[in-house]
């Protein structure tokens, strides 16, 4: 490998002058221009990686891993490769302004057994993105804590977490029926740490739009991002994805039957949880379908939209290195009036683990014009959280199957907290539908209350369910909901 100094490995270009463009000013120049495709070919040694040669090439501590912002927050510059070709300009502003990063081979380590020669250069190549690390959970250790690569994902973790779902700053035709366009981080500028806090800047490009995400990232027990995405479209968009969420989902008591596997539940996430502006809760168990499903939960004004992961229990999982029960739940919170539109949940079927396959989004009602500009400021909570609540009883968990003594109908079961004192279930799905069988008793240890039910679907092919536990007048939970199709379940 060739040996080059880490001075001239890592050595700022020019600052940029303080009267110069912003980001924002940036990507408005962008959004008024034709949309130009600077991907290119990477060169050696990038090129034609696999996962495991990709892995190996590794961060050079004080090169392309270093301490930014005094002892807060430490920078990893992310190599390009595998399923991350496309160079992303990074600057760094140490508070002096700020400063591009040149990016060269030597910034990195590259396993031997996977590389021979490395070269100095590679023409065309950049950087990924980067991650940055925090003392999360020890004050003498920097904890991987935010990431940003790959098209504009990011995720983020809080205390005693892993990583899982991801967040994006805009989604284009997620669910639809042309291929789905993903928008990039050209361009990013981390800022000066101030107050355990950090400023992430980010240019975005795509055919359809330019945008600029304005990110401050609070670590924590709970880690949030506070975000403003501004977009710029260059046609009109009806099919925006604003502050979207993915994550993965292959199975759980709701739907069990589509793995064979000695685990119990697998998945990132298994609800979507939202606070709509008519003060309901909508609690929206998540399944792995056999068909593309796409679901609109009309709302005016959202208050929170989230992805979570419900279970916490090591023996919920059984998986002692994907660690799902460690995973994040994502809170979206938009700050200000987000008007008329839905948050979208689509569902994507997959056979394993390893395809992200559920995401959540607002989507506004009037679709973007060309030469426009949206601004859309909210804020993710990465949490360990079980989801808040005002109402007197949650929900505990959802389970499904096949009631074996009278073919053609389906055993719902919910599990809510508190005695069954008073409760009265109010059930409705399509008229062509019989629900039926329905009974609210006490848990056999105590727990807390179990409503189940039946549903018969007859010759129809999808069900909407709707369940709500009201005490007199009043609702005692959130609104359960759930889509049943006949290809998900295999007749019933």
């Amino acid at each position: 490998m060739a040996g080059v100094a880490a001075a001239a490995l890592l050595r700022p270009c020019a600052s940029l002058a303080e009267t110069g463009p912003t980001l924002l000013e940036a990507a408005r120049a962008l959004a008024a221009r034709p949309f130009v495709d600077r991907s290119t070919p990477l060169p050696p040694p990038f090129a034609g990686l696999d996962y495991d040669a990709y892995r190996g090439i590794r961060p050079v501590p004080g090169r392309s891993a270093l301490l930014a912002h005094g002892s807060d927050f430490a920078l990893d510059l992310l190599p390009p490769g595998l399923f991350f070709p496309d160079p992303v300009r990074i600057d760094r502003d140490a508070g002096d302004g700020p400063e591009e990063i040149a990016f060269a081979p030597g910034l990195f380590d590259f396993d031997a057994r996977y590389f021979d020669d490395v070269p100095a250069t590679a023409p065309g190549a950049g950087f990924s993105g980067l991650r940055l690390r925090h003392p999360l959970n020890a004050p003498d250790r920097m904890d991987e804590v935010l990431v940003l690569q790959g098209a504009s994902y990011f995720r983020a973790i809080g205390q005693a977490m892993v990583y899982g779902l991801s967040a994006r700053a805009v989604a284009l035709g997620t669910g639809g029926a042309e291929p789905e366009e993903f928008p990039r981080f050209t361009h990013l500028r981390l800022h000066p740490a101030q107050a355990g806090a950090v400023r992430i800047e980010a240019v975005i490009d795509s055919p359809s739009l330019a945008g600029h995400l304005d990110m401050t990232l609070r670590p924590g027990r709970d880690t949030v991002t506070d975000i403003a995405v501004t977009l710029l479209p260059r046609r009109e968009i009806a099919d925006i994805g604003v502050a979207p969420l993915t994550s993965m989902y292959l199975k759980g008591p709701l739907r069990a039957s589509v793995s064979d596997d000695f685990r119990p539940r697998v998945h990132d996430s298994d609800l979507l949880l939202i606070e709509n502006g008519a003060g309901e809760r909508l609690w929206r168990p998540i399944s792995n379908p056999a068909r593309l499903e796409t679901s609109a939960f009309l709302d005016d004004g959202p208050v929170s939209f989230g992805v979570y992961q419900t279970q916490r229990d090591f023996a919920d999982f059984e998986d002692t290195e994907a660690r799902y029960h460690d995973r994040p739940s994502a809170i979206v919170r938009p700050d200000g009036d987000w008007g008329r539109g839905a948050v979208m949940l689509v569902e994507i079927p997959t056979g394993d683990e390893f395809m992200d396959n559920i995401v959540a989004f607002w989507r506004p009602e009037t679709p973007l014009a060309p030469g426009s500009e949206h601004r859309f400021a909210y804020s993710i909570t990465w949490t360990r959280d079980a989801p808040a609540s005002d109402a007197a009883r949650a929900i505990v968990q959802s389970r499904s199957g096949r009631e074996h003594d009278r073919p053609g109908a389906r055993r719902y079961v919910i599990d809510i907290t508190g005695p069954p004192d008073g409760l009265a279930p109010e059930i409705t799905g399509p008229a062509a539908a019989h629900i039926d069988g329905i009974s609210v008793f006490a848990l056999p240890d105590g727990s807390g209350t179990r409503l189940t039910f039946l549903l018969s679907p007859g010759d129809i092919d999808a069900a909407d369910i709707r369940v709500v536990l009201r005490d007199g007048d009043t609702s005692d939970a959130p609104v359960w909901l759930h889509r049943w199709t006949r290809a998900r379940d295999g007749g019933v």
